[in-house]
């Protein structure tokens, strides 16, 4: 089975040599996202705006493949600055309310894409 490329334009274009995310066999890769609103391709000034947006943003790409975020079983996140982590948990809280949460590592980064504060890639299994 060949891979799928997944594109939608409701999420920001890639920034490179990528794609917003591949769906291979029951699985979908979904590459980093940053707090891009779209179609302004701004980031927003607040952690929290930006984080809700990249998340926003990975759940455009997966509704294009069919998928929710309740599909996602791994989140890795990339923090510019590591005391934004307990924001981050109460997002995370209010966006799956039922508790049952997706595996998740959390990175400092030194710098982002765009100075970023956060960039959010996903895993998911339909």
């Amino acid at each position: 089975m060949a891979n799928q490329t997944i594109q939608t334009k409701r999420a920001p274009a890639a920034l490179g040599a990528y794609s917003q995310g591949i769906k291979a066999g029951a699985t979908v890769y979904v590459s980093g996202q940053l707090g891009l609103s779209e179609p302004s391709g701004e980031l927003p000034l607040t952690f929290s705006e930006q984080a809700r947006q990249a998340f926003l943003n990975i759940e455009s790409i997966l509704k294009e493949a069919g998928l929710t975020r309740h599909d996602v079983v791994k989140f890795t996140v990339f923090l510019s600055d590591l005391n934004n982590f307990s924001e981050l948990n109460i997002l995370m809280e209010s966006l799956f309310m039922s508790g049952s949460f997706p595996a998740r590592s959390v990175i400092q980064a030194t710098r982002l894409p765009k100075d970023a504060l956060i960039e959010i890639d996903a895993i998911a299994v339909h």
